[in-house]
């Protein structure tokens, strides 16, 4: 078994849905009125240490790691559903840097800390 104990990740939070934007008419209302609704959050992703891990050798063959999109809005005020967190198992002892800036994001050592990398906005 190999013992990697750096790699470089690629990772991105989810993008929000698009909103709707619409008009309702009904019968007995002169004018009508705005219907649309927002669309729903992208996904965080979030680092959670893993006591069965010991290793960063899975991600020497998972390199990516993107949350997913937010839903879109509808028509009769209906609003997207939010993405579910994009969870990123790794060993304890982890420490998440920015690659660019050499910053460290989160040192994660406990069992089961979770940290918030990348946050939609």
């Amino acid at each position: 078994m190999q013992f990697i104990d750096r790699t470089s990740i690629t990772v991105k939070a989810g993008d929000g849905g698009n909103g709707k934007s619409a008009f309702r008419r009904e019968k007995f209302v002169p004018k009508g009125g705005p219907s649309g609704g927002d669309g729903g959050r992208g996904a965080d992703v979030v680092f959670v240490v893993d006591n069965n891990m010991n290793t960063l050798l899975y991600f020497r063959y998972h390199r990516r790691f993107k949350g997913e999109n937010g839903e879109n809005g509808d028509i009769k005020n209906q609003y997207g559903h939010n993405a579910p967190t994009c969870i990123v198992k790794v060993p304890p002892g982890t420490i998440v840097k920015d690659a660019d800036t050499g910053e460290v994001i989160a040192d994660l050592t406990a069992s089961r800390e979770r940290a918030a990398a990348f946050r939609w906005s």
